[in-house]
């Protein structure tokens, strides 16, 4: 099986489509489409449904893509090893970060890390913490800096950063406003405004009432931080959020309220990392110029202080 078939096996199921796929290899629709029949017949299954507008994944094709996956990633790996002991850093680095994490900026680490290794093509993706944990495990990225609420995937551990804890951010006009504390059975019946299941706060507070045994419901959703503190901001809900993200400058007119036994409300962020043996050299340089970060994993070290892979 031939590592070309491999990678465009897996640019035509990102793209659901030949001709798109092909545009992003810079080969032929042609030369694409061949190989793919060229895996199919070696595989003997059919990988994808073809219809004009677009192609889908078999069954077949679903349980190949997170193997592909993993298997370039491995390839890249390898090469990149192999540069390193040459003495050179060169290839991609995919990073994924959750927005203001807080224990980490993003930006200036990533700015350092280029000044650094000006050879090594860089690319960063911002989503929710599930996510990217799930993009690591499946090679998709080399290391993701997340909240995690739960154990990350299998074949993902966590590099601990920091831990701080979640506050409640009102209007100065609400009820709760100048209190030092509030108890959690007085959020019930609040209108929320949290971000998108998956995202690190969303699933910290869920799992907190849920251990408070209290309901709670979202009924304003964002996908960033200055909408969130916006909306609150204008009266329209509360919201719990990490305490780096109440001393935001966006936050000044806004009341910070802690939480009565906040034990179970704690923001973790943590550096999510594949297995030793698939971190890339590129990765293990990132990782050594992250502060706050205890210890960079050796190859023949586990992660220490990470979290234990779903059985």
């Amino acid at each position: 099986m031939e590592l070309r078939h491999l990678e465009y096996f897996v640019a035509v199921a990102e793209e659901r489509h030949f001709t798109r796929a092909a545009e992003r290899l810079l080969v032929s629709q042609s030369g694409l489409s061949a190989s793919v029949r060229s895996l199919e017949k070696e595989l003997g299954a059919q990988l994808f449904r073809r219809n004009t507008r677009s192609v889908d994944l078999t069954e077949a094709g679903r349980a190949l893509l997170d193997e592909a996956r993993r298997t370039l990633a491995g390839a890249r790996a390898a090469k990149d090893a192999v540069a390193a002991v040459q003495g050179l850093l060169r290839g991609a680095l995919a990073v994924g970060t959750e927005q203001c994490l807080g224990a980490v900026h993003v930006p200036d680490l990533l700015a350092g890390f280029r000044g650094r290794h000006p050879g090594v093509e860089i690319h960063m993706r911002q989503d929710g913490s599930q996510a990217l944990a799930e993009d690591v495990a499946a090679g998709q990225l080399d290391l993701a800096f997340v909240a995690l609420n739960d154990l990350p995937p299998a074949g993902v551990s966590l590099l601990p950063l920091s831990t701080e804890p979640m506050v409640l951010l009102c209007h100065a006009a609400h009820p709760l406003a100048g209190r030092e504390e509030a108890e959690w059975k007085e959020l019930d019946g609040e209108t929320f405004v949290d971000f998108a299941p998956g995202w690190g706060a969303r699933d910290v507070t869920s799992h907190a009432f849920t251990e408070a045994g209290c309901q709670r419901v979202v009924a304003l959703q964002v996908n960033d931080v200055h909408s969130l503190l916006d909306l609150v901001g204008h009266g329209l809900g509360v919201a719990l959020v990490p305490r780096h993200i109440a001393d935001k400058p966006q936050a000044d007119a806004l009341s910070v309220v802690a939480l009565a036994d906040g034990s179970t409300a704690v923001w973790r962020a943590a550096v999510a990392v594949p297995d030793q043996a698939r971190m890339t050299p590129a990765a293990r340089r990132l990782l050594g110029m992250v502060p706050g970060l205890d210890a960079v994993p050796s190859r023949r070290h586990s992660v220490p202080g990470g979290g234990s892979p779903r059985p």
